[in-house]
C-alpha cells in the first residue's frame, strides 16, 4: 500500500496491448492462411489456441509474481512477447507461426499484473476506482484493434501487424523498466499455491460473479451475428454498430465505477451492475415474447449488459484480489483464468446450440441465465460478508 504506483497510462497500455494481442490480427486471418499455404481452420488456432493458453499463463504468472515480484515477471513476459511477435512476422511456415503465436500469450501477464499492482498500491475503494477508469479507457482497444489490423493488412500486408506487436512490446518494456518499481509484498508462496483459493468461499463468489458476467458478453458477441441479421434484416454495417454498442455501455459503467467507488460500498456497485444487466435482458425477453422487439430495442436491452459489467467488474476484481493479501497476484491470475475458461466453454456452447431458426429470444434467455448466475454469486458474497466479515 506504500509502494510507488506506476502512472495510470502505463497500466492502461499494459491492459490494452493484452487485448490487442487477441483481436488486432483477426481481419488478416485469410491472408495469413493464403501466404503460409495453410487451411483457415488451422490458422484459427492462432485465436482459439491462444485464448486457451492465456488461461494457463494467468494461472502461472500471478502466483509467480507473488513469490519473486511483479517487476521481473512482467519484464520477462514483455521480452517473450516482443521476440515472439518478431518470429511471427518472419515466419515462412504455419508451424513456426503458430508456435510463435502461442508464445505471444505471455503478454496477458500485463493485464493480470496491472490489476495486482493496482491492489498492491491502493486500498480497496481506491483500487475499484482506478480499475474502473483503466477498464473504461482500455475498452477502446477491442473497438479500434480490428480496424487497425485490417488497415495494416490492406496497406502493408499481414506481417506489418506483428511488426507493430513487436514494437509495442519493446516500447512497453522500456516504459515499465523506467516507471515500474516493485510493489508486491514479500511471500514464500510456491507458483501454484493460488489453487488453494478454491477453498475460499469469498474468492469463489467474486470469481464466479466475474466469470459469468463476462460470459454474458461472450454469448452476445457469438450469438448476435447468428440471429440478428435474419430476424431484423440488418446489414453488416448495422450489425457492427449494434455489437459495438455493448462496449459503449461497458465504458460508461466502468466510468461510473471509477467516479463513485469512494462514495458507494463496493458490493453495492457490484449488485447494481448485476441488477442492471438482468433487468435489461428481462425487458428484451418480454418485448420479444409479445412481438414488440425491434433491432433498436434488442440492442437497447443488451446495452444494459455492458453497463452492468462496467459497474460490476472493477469491484469484483478488486474483491477477488483482496481475500488474501499474500496472494494478490495469484488471485488475479486465477480469477482471469477462470473467466477465460468459463467464457470459452459458453462461447462454444452458444455456437453449437444457437442457430438462425431459434432466434433472438433464446439468445436473450441464455444471456439472462449467465447474468443471473453472476447476480447470485454477488448475493452469495454479500451473505458471506454479513455472516463473517472479511
Amino acid at each position: 500500500m506504500t509502494s510507488r504506483a506506476p502512472h495510470i497510462s502505463t497500466l492502461i497500455l499494459l491492459t490494452a496491448v493484452s487485448t490487442l494481442s487477441l483481436n488486432m490480427f483477426l481481419p488478416a486471418l485469410p491472408a495469413i492462411a493464403k501466404d503460409l499455404s495453410a487451411p483457415v481452420t488451422v490458422i484459427i488456432l492462432a485465436a482459439s489456441g491462444y485464448l486457451a493458453l492465456t488461461a494457463f499463463v494467468q494461472l502461472l504468472v500471478g502466483p509467480l509474481s507473488d513469490r519473486i515480484g511483479r517487476r521481473p515477471v512482467l519484464l520477462v513476459a514483455l521480452i517473450i512477447f516482443s521476440g515472439a511477435s518478431l518470429f511471427c512476422a518472419l515466419a515462412e511456415d504455419v508451424t513456426t507461426f503458430l508456435i510463435a503465436r502461442m508464445c505471444q500469450g505471455a503478454v496477458i501477464t500485463g493485464f493480470v499484473l496491472a490489476m495486482a499492482i493496482v491492489r498492491d498500491t491502493r486500498n480497496e475503494a481506491d483500487a475499484v476506482s482506478l480499475i474502473g477508469y483503466i477498464t473504461a479507457a482500455m475498452a477502446l482497444a477491442p473497438m479500434i484493434g480490428p480496424m487497425v489490423g485490417g488497415a495494416l493488412d490492406t496497406l502493408l500486408g499481414w506481417r506489418a501487424i506483428f511488426w507493430l506487436y513487436g514494437a509495442a512490446g519493446i516500447g512497453l518494456f522500456v516504459l515499465c523498466w523506467k516507471d515500474l518499481t516493485e510493489t508486491a509484498p514479500k511471500t514464500t508462496a510456491h507458483p501454484f499455491s493460488a489453487l488453494g483459493l478454491f477453498n475460499n468461499k469469498h474468492f469463489l463468489a467474486y470469481a464466479g460473479c466475474t466469470a459469468f458476467s463476462t460470459s454474458t458478453f461472450y454469448i452476445f458477441v457469438t450469438g448476435t451475428p447468428l440471429v440478428a441479421p435474419q430476424t431484423f434484416g440488418m446489414t453488416s454495417a448495422q450489425l457492427g454498430f449494434g455489437i459495438g454498442s455493448i462496449t459503449a455501455g461497458f465504458m460508461f459503467g466502468s466510468f461510473l465505477s471509477g467516479r463513485f467507488a469512494n462514495q458507494v460500498d463496493t458490493l453495492s456497485l457490484i449488485l447494481a451492475g448485476r441488477l442492471a444487466a438482468c433487468l435489461g435482458l428481462s425487458g428484451g425477453i418480454l418485448l420479444s415474447l409479445t412481438g414488440h422487439l425491434t433491432a433498436v430495442l434488442f440492442f437497447a436491452s443488451t446495452l444494459f449488459v455492458g453497463l452492468g459489467n462496467g459497474l460490476t467488474m472493477p469491484g469484483a476484481n478488486a474483491k477477488a484480489m483482496s481475500v488474501d493479501p499474500t496472494q494478490t497476484g495469484g488471485a488475479a491470475g486465477l480469477n482471469g483464468a477462470l473467466t477465460v475458461l468459463v467464457g470459452a466453454a459458453l462461447t462454444w456452447g452458444t455456437g453449437q446450440f444457437l442457430d438462425r431458426s431459434n432466434g433472438v429470444t433464446i439468445l436473450l434467455v441464455m444471456m439472462l441465465a449467465t447474468a443471473a448466475i453472476g447476480l447470485f454469486s454477488a448475493l452469495g458474497a454479500k451473505r458471506l460478508t454479513a455472516l463473517a466479515p472479511e
